[in-house]
This record gives structure tokens, C-alpha cells and sequence, in this order.
């Protein structure tokens, strides 16, 4: 029993390492296992600050009522098309209007006070002349005449106020542009005795639009006026809107404990695809290279086994980073100077050319069961 049970471990020894030799002299007559690689190519590298902000027109107009009372008709909508002066809602004028007789009659009592005070006034100066009164009653009939004038004057401009009172139920749009916003239908009573009340919303010119970008106080030292740029709205996420940066406030808004920088974005609307509102996921671009040579980013992080991974290529002034370059079979660490980086592609100042293959690491196409845990047992580069 003992001579058998060594007997079968001695052969499953064998068998195990029989098996093992094969698969290092297959891995030897193949050279390289499978690589994952990125060619070197030119293209454009930007650096970017990304924000988020809203929509809005370039100048938007409050339309509200000085006057209280009872909304009696709308005469537009929302989208209506209005143009400075149009009237676009009345308030019921009855009670005004009352207010505006009231007033015309009382200076017509006035004025016609005033003349009495003017005939009162002519007697009383003949008479003086003839000494036939005393200076007493000429003062006190020419200080009935001013106090009549003055009485006709604050009855002229009660009406005047009562007027004005009257004109300002009939609502008319300040400025030429398109209705955005309603907030009154008809029948419905507004009070302005504290603030006025919103009726209507008016944008002056959709065609022209304005982001209001929040730039998080570490980005902001890169934000300047005339910047590029480029936008998305969820209603249209295949396409790209372009703008310009025409201001970065200095009053600092603070959002989630984080102090952010209001950037406005001005935005060109003539095919009307933007509304007021939209949210915006903005990146501005602070810095630009074109037609440069780079590189993917993950090159200069290639994760390569021990086994494969080449020595570290050796220090040289200026560069700042190291990729792998696959030359005739085999793999060669090499020194580079990089440049612009926006997250995706990194210039390359110096170190490669175009059309170098680089490794990236190895490739998940075509390995065997027995290759899996060398996928996993090299160490990341590091610079």
C-alpha cells in the first residue's frame, strides 16, 4: 500500500511538472503575450474648467402694476411677440375713473372760488382807493385771493395724480421682445400696496444668450475674459454649442461650503434651439495646443507583469514622465517631455515621434486560462 501511494504522488508530481515545462517552452517559442497598444498621432489638446450654470437672456424686463385692482383682460400670452408701448393687460379703470371725476369737480369748485376771490379782491381795491374801507379788509380780501389760487393749484394736481392713477391700469410692454413668463389671468386681483406685483416676464432677444456659470474658487485664476467656450444642454447631448467668457464677477457665492465665482458666457441663439432655464454643463477652455504630437494618457500609466516590464529608462533633465515603446518585439522604457494635458490626450514636447506603437498593457484578447494571473501580477508605473 505505502510503495503504490508514492508511486502515485512521484507521477502526479511528474505529470505537474511536465506540465509546467510545456507551458514555459510554448511562452518562450511565443515571445510577448498579447499587448494592448496606442499609436502616437497629432491632433489638438486643450485644457479645460468645467462649471455648470443656467440659461439666460441677455436682458430680461419685469413688467409689474403700481396700482391694485381686478385683472379685466390680457390681451398676449405666453411667446407672444410684443413691442414697446403695446398694451398687454388691462386693470378694471371703474374705480379710477371715479377717482378722476371726483377730482375734475372739485377744481371746478375751486376755480370757481377763485374767481369769486378775483371779483372780491377788484371791489375791494376801488373801495380802498376811495378810503371807503380799512387796510384790514384789503389784506384779508388779498389773502382770500391767494388762499383760493393755491386751493385751485392742489385740486390741479389731485386730478393730475388721479389721472396718472387711471393710466396705469392699462399695462404696456417697456420694451420690444417676447413674453417668457405670465403669472395673472383674467379676473384675478393684484395688490401693489407693498411691492409691485409680476405680471408678465419679457425677454428683450432670444438670439442672444448668456450662461451664468458658478467656477469653483481653485479654477477660477484661470478664467479670463475671451476664453472659448463649449457647451452642452441635455434637450440636444450629440451636439456642442460654443460661447465666449465676457465677464467673471468678483462677489463671491458660496454653494455646499465651497466658494464659486458667477462667469457669464455670452451665447449666440439665432437658430432659437436654447430656452431660458436650461441647465449648461460648460467647459471653458484656458489653454489650447494644435496639431502637436500626444498621446493617451493611460500610456504614461501603462501597467505591465514583472516579467515583461523593462527597467526604468534613466533620469534626463526635462522630462517628466516615462512610456513604453514597443520596437522589433520588444519593450523599451523611454524618457518624455509632456506638455498640455486635458484628461483624455497629453502633448508630447519631446521624446517620440508619430507613429510610435506604445504599450498600454496587456491585451484581454487571446489569453489562456493558465496566462490569467499574470494580468494581475505586475506593479503600475509610477511618475
Amino acid at each position: 500500500m505505502k510503495t503504490g501511494r508514492i508511486i502515485f504522488i512521484s507521477l502526479v508530481v511528474l505529470a505537474l511538472l511536465g506540465w509546467w515545462g510545456f507551458n514555459q517552452l510554448n511562452h518562450t517559442e511565443r515571445g510577448l503575450p498579447p499587448l494592448h497598444t496606442e499609436t502616437v498621432d497629432r491632433g489638438d489638446v486643450s485644457q479645460r474648467v468645467v462649471a455648470h450654470g443656467a440659461i439666460q437672456p441677455v436682458q430680461k424686463v419685469t413688467v409689474g402694476s403700481q396700482v391694485s385692482g381686478i385683472i379685466d383682460e390680457l390681451f398676449v400670452d405666453f411667446n407672444s411677440i410684443v413691442r414697446r408701448g403695446q398694451v398687454i393687460a388691462q386693470i378694471d379703470p371703474s374705480t379710477f375713473e371715479a377717482e378722476v371725476s371726483s377730482a375734475r369737480a372739485e377744481l371746478e369748485s375751486a376755480e370757481a372760488g377763485l374767481e369769486l376771490a378775483r371779483m372780491q379782491w377788484l371791489r375791494v381795491q376801488e373801495l380802498r382807493e376811495r378810503q371807503f374801507i380799512s387796510p384790514q379788509e384789503a389784506d384779508q380780501a388779498s389773502a382770500t385771493l391767494r388762499q383760493a389760487e393755491a386751493q385751485v393749484s392742489v385740486r390741479r394736481h389731485a386730478l393730475e395724480r388721479a389721472e396718472r392713477e387711471l393710466s396705469r391700469t392699462t399695462i404696456t410692454s417697456p420694451t420690444d421682445g417676447i413674453v417668457i413668463s405670465r403669472d395673472v389671468d383674467v379676473g384675478q386681483t393684484v395688490a401693489a400696496s407693498l411691492s409691485a406685483p409680476v405680471l408678465f416676464e419679457i425677454a428683450a432677444d432670444l438670439s442672444q444668450m448668456q450662461i451664468h456659470a458658478n467656477v469653483s474658487e481653485a479654477d477660477i485664476g484661470d478664467v479670463v475674459e475671451g476664453q472659448r467656450a463649449v457647451f452642452q444642454v441635455d434637450a440636444y447631448r450629440g451636439r456642442e454649442f460654443v460661447g465666449e467668457v465676457i465677464q467673471v464677477r468678483n462677489a463671491p457665492l458660496m454653494e455646499d461650503n465651497v466658494v464659486h465665482y458667477e462667469t457669464i458666457i455670452a451665447v449666440n441663439n439665432e437658430e432659437r434651439l436654447l430656452k431660458p432655464g436650461m441647465t449648461a454643463e460648460v467647459s471653458i477652455i484656458t489653454d489650447e495646443r494644435h496639431d502637436v504630437v500626444r498621446i493617451r494618457n493611460t500610456a504614461l500609466r501603462a501597467r505591465l507583469p514583472d516579467n515583461i516590464r523593462p527597467e526604468d529608462a534613466p533620469d534626463r533633465e526635462g522630462m517628466n514622465g516615462q512610456a513604453y515603446l514597443l520596437q522589433e518585439g520588444q519593450i523599451v522604457a523611454k524618457r518624455v517631455k509632456t506638455g498640455l494635458s486635458d484628461g483624455l490626450y497629453t502633448e508630447i514636447v519631446e521624446g517620440l515621434d508619430i507613429g510610435s506603437e506604445l504599450v498600454i498593457g496587456l491585451s484581454l484578447m487571446g489569453q489562456q486560462e493558465d496566462n490569467r494571473r499574470s494580468l494581475f501580477s505586475g506593479n503600475q508605473a509610477q511618475y
